[in-house]
C-alpha cells in the first residue's frame, strides 16, 4: 500500500547442462503490475496480484492455458526448446540420421 511504482516481473531461468556441466542457459520473462487488491482464484504465490502488461485479468484470473501460454516459464521453455531443435538438426546432418 502506498507505493507509486507498482511494475514487477515474474523470471525464469533454464539451464541445459551435459555431464553436470552448464552448456546453455536461457531466460524467460513476464512484466506487468501488482494490482492493488488479489483478484482470481487460480495460480498460486503471486498469481492474484500480478497483471501482465497488455491484458485487463490477474494471472489468478486467466484461463489456465493462457497463462502457460504467456508466463514466463512457457518464454524460458520455448528458447531452450528451439536450442535443443536446433541441436538436434545439427546431429542429423552430422550423422545422417
Amino acid at each position: 500500500k502506498g507505493v507509486e511504482n507498482r511494475r514487477a516481473r515474474f523470471v525464469c531461468a533454464i539451464a541445459i547442462a551435459v555431464n553436470g556441466e552448464v552448456i546453455e542457459t536461457f531466460e524467460g520473462e513476464v512484466r506487468g503490475t501488482i494490482v492493488d487488491a488479489p483478484r482470481g482464484e487460480d495460480g498460486f504465490g503471486y498469481d492474484p496480484v500480478f497483471q501482465p502488461d497488455g491484458y485487463d485479468k490477474t494471472f489468478g484470473e486467466m484461463p489456465q492455458e493462457l497463462k502457460n501460454r504467456i508466463s514466463h516459464r512457457a518464454a524460458a521453455f520455448k528458447l531452450a526448446l528451439e536450442f535443443v531443435e536446433d541441436e538436434m538438426s545439427v546431429l542429423d546432418d552430422d550423422f545422417d540420421l
